[in-house]
Formats: C-alpha cells, sequence, structure tokens
C-alpha cells in the first residue's frame, strides 16, 4: 500500500500533503516533498506567531499599565490620607 494511500485514509492529513507524498512517491523525491512540505508548514507557523505576538503585546501592556498604576495609588495613597488628617 503506497503512503499517500495510507495517509489519506486515516483523514488527518490534508490534500494537498497527500497529492505532494504521491507525486514524491511517483517521481521517487518523497524525502524532497516532506522537506517542502515541512517549509510550507513552517512559513505558516511562523506567521500565525508573528500574528499571535502582535495580538497579545498590546494587551500584555495595557495588563502592565494597570499593575504599575495600582501599585503606585497604593504608595501615595497613604501620604495623601495623611495630608487630610493635618
Amino acid at each position: 500500500m503506497p503512503m499517500h494511500v495510507a495517509m489519506r485514509a486515516t483523514q488527518v492529513f490534508p490534500d494537498m500533503v497527500t497529492q505532494m507524498i504521491a507525486i514524491g512517491e511517483e517521481s521517487g523525491a518523497v524525502d524532497e516533498m516532506l522537506s517542502k512540505i515541512a517549509t510550507i508548514y513552517e512559513a505558516e507557523v511562523d506567521d500565525m506567531v508573528d500574528g499571535l505576538t502582535s495580538l497579545l503585546e498590546p494587551m500584555i501592556m495595557a495588563v502592565l499599565g494597570v499593575v504599575i498604576g495600582g501599585l503606585i495609588v497604593a504608595m501615595y495613597l497613604p501620604i495623601f490620607q495623611m495630608g487630610n488628617v493635618v
């Protein structure tokens, strides 16, 4: 049983992957096709990570701003309350 048939039967792999494996089997260059598939998915993962990073960065900055602002208020609030007593 060819590898691409077994991969297609599992229905785990996308059609593009099974087609590329089939072409690799026909041409005798499965290793090159697997390398190309790895390159494609590596680029896809890099793009996803970049997108996620660009979304998380502003949220992290906002959370840090709230935490630091809370610390500053917690430090100066007793000083201002002592000023009101006098």
